[in-house]
């Protein structure tokens, strides 16, 4: 470790040699009304702080060349709309940076209040609890590994499997589980973003998504627009870069866990693209490491942008993973290798979203019609006693696929009156299941199979309008969905969920929001999918989980570069799944590998979560920038053990605190830091009979859940650091940086593990009469592994464009 830091240490300092001349960078573009997309001519687009600037010719596009590389910010304005500033928009001299601006519409008069445009992803239809991260911000996140799911979990509200995430990236917001969010690119659904995902939820502990690839993401924690179904807890939209139209060019990362490649340019005259491809090689660094899980995955990604007229855009994208994640022998056996071993699925999946989305300007609106299609393909597997591939110890199988072809149209109109928009949804599902389960020594083993067919729809509108001289804005919408497959899915009615929101201006800094609605989600189809030995569906009948939102906060934009705010926010539950085997809802699941809701539920659950929110967030100017939040938090979900009594759940965290800082040092130099803390989750301790009665056929302990999450682990806190120096050179860049990860050591609790005790030699169970330990565990020694870490993860990477 010590030559590792005397590396760096020498590195760095041999950055201050001057290799070669500093190039510059160029900047392209497009800019657009976003009630119409139609091209603006003659917008004003200027580089704050310098002379250099430009306008938008007769297609609404724009270049910009000869710029120093560093950060700017770029200002872009246009008469009779709101002018829009790009913070940390870095310049480098090995690829252009290509932006696609949409200015919004002022339709105002002598006496309005006129709010310039930011960049912190406020709408008409979410006017609060929505929070906005640029691709820099994603980048240079410390602790991040160019990770959006890590980046977001530094945002207010925003939880992880122990208030910090650990190693994964589940993202609990609010109180709600990570099951409860959803995910959309470029306006199409993804269902996956991250590799080696839990089946019925959506975390897991890498990313797909290339960061490359990004322009924004804006999460919306409440107060979702009418165009999104399934969501309770958030809606996350990405907004994906277009490719550059000046040339062919690329970048490659390269860091201690992975490697990136990325091209994107012309295609011809009216199209572009951005393609990628990235590999890990995780399982190369555990195996020298000599621990005894092997990850290993591929990613792809592509995006092409078509100009069809000065009207119509057509876009066609694609996302996809490839995921392994075996287990090898250690070379020196310990408890802890022997507890991990023995614990987790081997898991293989692969998945891929595709899909074509068409924008064409009507009027003072817009059509947008997208057709798309995902898939996903997970297959667990589990052996006793860490036997694998020896099928006479097999415990478990699941191989499953979840396929969704999808069709969306939506068209918006925007008019000095209002803004309205009506869409309609429809999907054709496949969902297949063939699931076998011994989860204990004397019953009998789950075994069935299932292949479902069926459909899916919504349709939704809303409006927005303002009165007292643009003072008092105010929102409302509607929509409902169905489906074909539970008993009462076509009752539509039932579905029916409003949702309305209200700002006051006090003046061109001050805004006061509030918002109220109800929200639905279709279980899982793991859920879905399940049936019990006799080979009948016993879960048809479940109903759509749904949800209230109620919030209410102010807002305080002095600059358009700084925002603070502070929320108030309640939420209910009901129609949650409940288990039938462990009693517990499944609002407390999905954080752990392999699959939740393959079991019969009723749909008796109930649940809240409330709280408090403060934020304060500086774009970059005068060189730095800065993100610092307050959470307080408190979520309870019922359980068939006490239907009238709310228990905390697993995201009952308490407090939450995070805080990011950056500063742009000049001459490349840049320096980060993050701090993130969480009160102590909740857990379950395990039922002693149980868990003795099943560990050696399961490999796993059994909670008590008599006592569901009567105790809590430790706080969660942990510092990130990142340092970064980049270099220009004649058409090409280097950016070296260095990115440390719990810098300071410090604990992150995770729920112990149960096991047997090991022989001395660890070469076998120890027990109580000198016997081999029987299969129901009565003459083992029962203990409790620590899974908590210290782990101090330094990483050195490079990124080169050319």
């Amino acid at each position: 470790m010590r030559l590792t830091w005397l590396f760096i240490l020498a590195l760095l300092a041999s950055s201050t040699i001057n290799l070669t001349a500093q190039s510059t960078g160029t900047i392209t573009g497009s800019v657009k009304n976003s009630a119409t997309q139609e091209a603006l001519v003659g917008a004003t687009v200027r580089i704050e702080g310098t002379k250099l600037g430009g306008f938008t010719n007769t297609k609404g596009e724009f270049t910009i060349k000869n710029i120093p590389p560093k950060s700017y910010t770029i200002v872009v304005s246009s008469v009779g709309y709101k002018t829009k500033s790009l913070f940390n928009t870095v310049i480098t001299s090995g690829n252009v940076v290509s932006l696609t601006v949409e200015l919004e519409p002022t339709f105002t008069e002598s006496k309005e209040i006129v709010v310039e445009a930011t960049t912190f992803g406020k709408r008409s239809e979410t006017p609060l609890s929505v929070q906005s991260l640029t691709t820099e911000e994603i980048r240079s996140n410390p602790g991040g590994n160019f990770d959006i799911s890590r980046a977001i979990q530094a945002l207010p509200g925003v939880g992880g499997a122990t208030g910090g995430a650990g190693f994964r990236n589940d993202i609990t917001i609010r109180g709600g589980g990570p099951s409860e969010n959803v995910y959309y690119l470029d306006g199409i659904e993804i269902p996956q973003i991250n590799h080696f995902a839990t089946q019925g939820s959506a975390g897991g502990p890498a990313g797909i998504l290339n960061v490359a690839f990004i322009e924004d993401v804006n999460l919306s924690s409440s107060s979702f627009g009418s165009g999104y179904d399934n969501a309770l807890s958030s809606v996350i939209a990405v907004k994906q870069k277009n490719g550059n139209n000046e040339r062919l060019q690329g970048n490659i990362r390269v860091s201690g866990t992975e490697t990136a490649l990325t091209f994107d340019g012309p295609l011809s005259d009216n199209t572009t693209f951005i393609a990628s491809a990235r590999r890990s090689y995780l399982d190369l660094l555990f195996q020298a490491l000599d621990l005894p899980i092997r990850p290993n995955y591929w990613d792809f990604q592509f995006k092409t942008t078509t100009k069809l007229d000065e009207k119509t855009t057509l876009s066609v994208l694609g996302v996809g993973a490839i995921d392994d994640f075996r287990f090898a022998a250690p070379k020196q056996s310990t408890p802890e290798k022997e507890y991990a071993f023995r614990t987790a699925p081997i898991v293989n999946q692969w998945n891929y979203t595709i899909g074509a989305s068409l924008r064409r300007a009507i009027g003072n609106g817009q059509l947008f019609v997208s057709l798309s299609r995902n898939m996903f393909d997970n297959t667990l597997d589990k052996f006793a006693d860490g036997k694998n591939d020896d099928e006479s110890a097999r415990v478990f199988k699941l191989t499953s696929w979840e396929i969704e072809n999808k069709f969306r149209a939506e068209y918006s109109l925007i008019t000095s009156e209002l803004k309205f928009k009506t869409g309609v949804q429809g999907q054709l599902v496949r969902y297949t299941n063939t699931t076998f389960n011994k989860f204990s020594p004397v019953l009998p083993a789950v075994q069935f199979e299932s292949d479902l067919r069926f459909g899916r729809y919504g349709a939704y509108a809303d409006m927005a309008s303002s009165a007292l001289n643009n003072r008092l804005q105010f929102t409302a919408g509607v929509r409902f969905d169905g489906n074909t497959f539970t008993t009462t899915g076509n009752e539509f009615w039932r579905t029916l969920s409003p949702r309305a929101s209200m700002t006051f201006v006090v003046d061109s800094a001050w805004s006061i929001n509030a918002t109220a609605g109800r929200y639905f989600k279709m279980p899982q189809y793991t859920i879905l999918g399940y049936r019990d030995s006799t080979n009948a569906l016993v879960n048809q009948g479940v109903a759509y989980i749904g949800t209230n939102h109620a919030v209410i906060g102010v807002e305080y934009v002095p600059d358009p570069s700084i925002r603070i705010t502070a929320e108030a926010f309640y939420k209910t539950y009901d129609n949650y799944p409940v288990s039938n085997v462990d009693g517990v809802s499944l609002a407390n699941k999905g954080i752990t590998f392999g699959a939740i809701g393959n079991e019969p539920v009723t749909s008796d659950g109930k649940g809240r979560a409330y709280g408090m929110e403060l934020f304060f967030q500086k774009k970059l100017t005068e060189n730095w920038f800065t993100t610092v939040s307050y959470t307080l938090l408190f979520s309870e979900f019922t359980s068939r053990f006490s239907p009238d009594v709310y228990v905390p759940s697993a995201w009952d965290f308490r407090h939450l605190v995070s805080g990011i800082v950056g500063y742009k040092l000049g001459d490349g130099w840049e320096l980060g830091g993050k701090f993130r803390f969480a009160g102590g989750s909740p857990y379950t301790p395990y039922d002693t009979a149980q868990s003795r009665l099943q560990y050696l056929t399961t490999g796993n302990g059994v909670f008590d859940n008599t006592r569901l999450n009567s105790l809590r682990l430790g706080p969660f806190r942990q510092l990130d650091i990142r340092v970064d120096k980049k270099w220009s050179f004649q058409s090409w860049s280097l950016d070296i940086f260095i990115d440390v990860q719990n810098l300071l050591g410090a604990t992150q609790p995770a729920v112990p593990g149960y096991t047997f005790t090991r022989t001395e030699d660890n070469a076998g169970w120890a027990s109580t009469d000198g016997q081999p330990v029987r299969i129901d565990g009565a003459n083992a020694t029962p203990v409790l592994i620590e899974n908590g870490s210290r782990l101090v993860q330094p990483t050195l990477g490079i990124i080169i464009e050319f």
